[in-house]
């Protein structure tokens, strides 16, 4: 399968509970992983991050969906380039 390079946009609420669990998922996906930009938003009580990727579809799918199954994380995605 044909690998892509897109980006994956992450917002946490709840960053004490969430953001180690997102961590947990990035690490396992880290072959995929080319770079990430996380901003704490401290007036919100949110985190953004930002994911670039480079996989297959299914790969990049199954980042999203596992960070999106995170209570408090909603996620997502665009793939620009195969």
């Amino acid at each position: 399968m044909e690998k892509r390079i897109g980006v994956i946009a992450i917002l946490v609420e709840g960053r004490e509970h969430a953001v180690p669990r997102v961590n947990a998922v990035l690490s396992d996906f880290g072959d995929i992983v080319i770079g990430r930009i996380g901003i704490p938003y401290r007036e919100r009580g949110l985190s953004i991050i930002s994911i670039i990727v480079e996989g297959t579809t299914d790969q990049v799918g199954a980042l999203s969906g596992k960070l999106g199954m995170i209570e408090g994380v909603k996620t997502k995605s665009l793939l620009l380039k195969s």
